[in-house]
């Protein structure tokens, strides 16, 4: 009979080195239906992208079509 190796977790070296990547991230919390969900996760897989990069992407493009309307001399200003 044949053995199969069973996963014993992280090695400490492996969770020490993970502990350590974690520490420059934050985790950001939305709320949204399970439909919208759903939705999210098909266009990011549509896209062969994860949710969370798809989910990035989305608000570094929004970010910067704002910065570039907002530097627009007829663009939003933040005064008004």
């Amino acid at each position: 009979m044949e053995k199969k190796s069973q996963y014993k977790g992280f090695t400490s070296a492996q969770a020490k080195a993970h502990k350590k990547y974690m520490e420059n991230f934050v985790e950001l919390r939305a709320r949204v239906t399970r439909d919208r969900r759903e939705e999210i996760q098909a266009h990011a897989e549509a896209r062969k992208e994860s949710v969370n990069g798809f989910i990035n992407r989305a608000i570094s493009e929004t970010m910067e079509r704002d910065k570039a309307a907002q530097d627009q001399p007829d663009g939003p200003s933040e005064s008004s």
